[in-house]
């Protein structure tokens, strides 16, 4: 205890001093007068909506505590967790009302996993202060560190019982870090995924945890789960949890964590400016993606089943309607065959009515695969293929309800993009064209783990021989260098594309230099072995042909060849938009045409 005369504020002055001043039974009467909230937005990863707030511990410091873990783990271990985590609670929630956006966001906030054994009267007395500020429990999502293992306690399944009935949602905390996640999904109805930031960091540089990313996302949109990228720091970063299809970002490259909420905005526009060059491929898909939605109509999740009722009856053909919360978010569907049950039931009906029964429609709720409305159309077909519900996939504009897809809706959308595609083939040598040059060129500037080749191939003279010799001809010489390509390069990770006439490209990832170069070289020579067949006898022996220049002045053109320019983005180098590679590729070129082999290679440089 401090010393008579002490005054408290002069103590608090000195934070590194107060844990010895006073006795740890005081640990929470000291917090309740220092301890602060801050929010960090949670927003959209395309469009930089927030769609929520998290709330973190803020003023650990003025209790001579490093971390908000330091101080939590103190408190546990003096056994005061539970009343300084219902401190924090109550702080979380009053901060988020005062926020005049409360209504239409959500409030990320943790549920430590020692209040799962006090959680009657902790949710009972939180859904006491949400209905004083007038806020929706739906509006509201707990958290759950994997940190600890929140299904050996022994009252969980009671607990998630009462937050569904209730209309709290649920989060996974520290996804991929923790015990049990996989458990947790399998047995709860979870809403969030929180993907932890050891996976976040340098994912841009890194395909391993790429994968493990496209893997969680998949397995999350088929039980219907958003996935939060935690810990967002830089544009490749974002770039790429974009394109595995986190559908939330939250993380310094948004905003940092604030206790003046006046600072919080409901949009961070600046995100939309990231990665646009990569996004632009997936404007086509939401295209065809968006002349297929059907809006159909939606229930809120505490309606009466009543109201569910009176929606089938107006439309009799249709059996299953889309069920959204508080705020707009879906929450999954409703089935006709649920209802079925107590409408064909004596009394049924009148059960459904009966106040004390307190059944609404959030009890008969199927979760559904959803995913976003810039969502590749591939990726939206896989989680529909691989769901247990395949009445419809439930879309997303901003994590709130656009529409749903049936099986022949995204049937036709594949069909459609397979039809394009198709089309942008090259029809002479049935390469990929110019558009999925450019997707690929830009998928493979951001991932910097391994090293990539950028390999541009230009025949030389080739003009003059399609002068002399006709089209037909040169479309033969077209046709040896694409065959000669397939021969030489397959693999999974090589990809073939003709740029249009005499231009080709192939990208290489992985591999060693020297051994691409032999390939390269390979191709180049048989090539200009097997290309001289298709002139005369006596040019061939000759070794030119005979032909005007652009400006009309007649000269001699060696037999043709094929240059090729290799650009190298070496292990570490990563880039989000494609221009700084473009005027390498543009440079490179020249040097290939003039040099004596055709052949050139160059590095980029990694930036320090």
């Amino acid at each position: 205890m401090p010393p008579r005369g002490l005054d408290r504020m002069s103590a608090l002055s000195h934070p590194s001093s107060i844990v010895r001043h006073y006795a740890d039974d005081q640990l929470v009467t000291l917090a309740r007068l220092v301890i602060d909230t801050a929010l960090q937005p949670i927003v959209e990863a395309g469009s930089g909506h927030v769609i929520g707030y998290e709330s973190l511990l803020r003023g650990h410091q003025k209790l001579g505590f490093k971390s908000p873990i330091d101080l939590l783990d103190h408190a546990s271990a003096i056994g005061h967790l539970i009343g300084l985590e219902q401190l924090l609670l109550d702080r979380s929630i009053a901060k988020f009302g005062s926020f005049q956006e409360a209504a239409s966001k959500l409030l990320f906030v943790n549920f430590a996993s020692p209040l799962i054994a006090e959680h009657e009267g902790v949710l009972d007395q939180l859904v006491l202060q949400l209905r004083r500020l007038k806020i929706a429990p739906s509006s509201i999502c707990l958290e759950l560190s994997e940190r600890a293992d929140n299904l050996l306690q022994p009252r969980f399944k009671a607990f998630t019982e009462r937050l569904a009935q209730h209309g709290f949602k649920l989060a996974i905390d520290d996804f991929g870090v923790g015990h049990g996640e996989l458990r947790l999904l399998s047995e709860v109805p979870v809403d969030y995924v929180k993907i932890d930031r050891h996976f976040i960091s340098g994912v841009d540089k890194s395909s391993r945890k790429q994968n493990v990313i496209r893997y969680c996302v998949k397995m999350a949109h088929v039980l219907g789960i958003s996935v939060v990228a935690e810990g967002v720091e830089t544009e490749p970063e974002l770039v790429t949890c974009r394109e595995l299809g986190c559908d939330l970002i939250q993380g310094w490259i948004v905003a940092k964590p604030t206790v003046d909420i006046g600072q919080l905005k409901t949009t961070y526009a600046h995100l939309q400016n990231v990665g646009v060059q990569k996004r632009l491929s997936l404007l086509s898909d939401e295209l065809l993606i968006r002349r297929e939605i059907e809006m159909l109509p939606t229930l809120c999740d505490t309606d009466s089943t009543d109201a569910a009722f009176k929606l089938f009856r107006q439309y009799p053909l249709q059996s299953f309607f889309p069920v959204v919360d508080a705020t707009g978010m879906p929450r999954g569907i409703i089935q006709e065959q649920k209802l079925k049950y107590y409408i064909y039931q004596p009394y049924g009906r009148d059960l459904l009515r009966n106040k004390s029964f307190q059944r609404t429609i959030g009890d008969f709720v199927t979760r559904s695969p959803s995913a976003s409305l810039g969502s590749a159309a591939e990726l939206l077909l896989d989680v529909f293929a691989t769901s247990e519900n395949n009445d419809c996939l439930i879309l997303t504009e901003n994590k709130l309800y656009a529409g749903v897809l049936s099986a022949t809706s995204l049937l036709r959308i594949i069909n459609e993009k397979r039809l394009k595609s198709a089309q942008e083939q090259n029809p002479l040598t049935g390469l990929p064209g110019n558009r999925s040059i450019s997707q690929y060129v830009n998928e493979a500037i951001g991932v910097g783990d391994c090293a990539r080749y950028l390999c541009y191939c230009d025949f030389d003279f080739f003009k003059p021989f399609n002068d002399l010799y006709g089209f037909q001809r040169g479309d033969s010489a077209i046709t040896l260098f694409a065959t000669l390509m397939r021969r030489h390069f397959d693999g999974l990770d090589i990809f073939l594309g003709h740029v249009g006439g005499d231009d080709f490209f192939i990208g290489v990832c992985g591999g060693r230099r020297d051994h691409l170069e032999v390939r390269l070289k390979g191709i180049l020579d048989e090539f200009r072995q097997q290309v001289s067949f298709y002139y005369a006898d006596e040019d061939r022996e000759a070794g030119f042909i005979k032909g005007t220049d652009r400006s009309g002045n007649f000269r001699s053109y060696p037999l043709m060849r094929c240059s090729t320019a290799v650009l190298e983005l070496p292990v570490g180098y990563s880039a989000t938009d494609s221009e700084e590679v473009g005027s390498a590729i543009a440079e490179l070129k020249t040097r290939s045409k003039s040099s004596d082999s055709g052949l050139v290679f160059d590095v980029m440089s990694v930036p320090d």
